[in-house]
């Protein structure tokens, strides 16, 4: 398929929302802000068509969103590919500031899989050993306050 017939390609508002897994609502919804590159077609009978290249310029949208960026910066980027070429150093910019608050949470992300993967190694060998009562136990640490002294609670740093 060429250029000028996946651009010629018509659909309709359901078949987008079925491509791009965004709803009924969150196409007008994007519709309305301005995010797509291009005006949205209309029939006769005023019903949206949208072409393959729409498709295509949702997509990047849903995945930036998912993402975090926020709705500013994406309105941002669509009005700055509308506006054609020319800025090109200033779309970098804004992706390469959006990559880099990405890696920053990912690496986040990465610090509470291993805090939760350490926790749940804790449970497991407990677990396994039989001696899994009293982990966190907040009534434990009441009676190893008034416990004699020698006496051992289970407690899971």
């Amino acid at each position: 398929m060429t250029n000028t017939e996946a651009a010629g390609q018509s659909l309709s508002i359901g078949e987008v929302a079925e491509r791009t897994g965004l709803s009924v609502h969150a196409l007008r919804f994007y519709e309305r802000e301005g995010l797509l590159v291009g005006p949205v077609r209309r029939t006769s009978g005023g019903r949206r068509r949208y072409t393959s290249f729409d498709v295509d310029w949702l997509l990047i949208c849903v995945k930036l969103r998912e993402s975090g960026m926020p709705l500013a910066d994406l309105k941002h980027f669509a009005e700055l590919v509308r506006r054609g070429p020319g800025n090109e150093v200033e779309r970098l910019r804004l992706l390469d500031t959006h990559q880099r608050r990405v890696d920053a949470q990912i690496r986040t992300l990465e610090e509470c899989r291993s805090v939760i993967a350490w926790k749940v190694g804790i449970y497991a060998e407990h677990l396994a050993r039989g001696e899994a009562g009293g982990l966190w136990d907040p009534t434990a640490l009441r009676r190893a306050e008034t416990a004699p002294p020698g006496t051992r609670y289970l407690a899971d740093s």
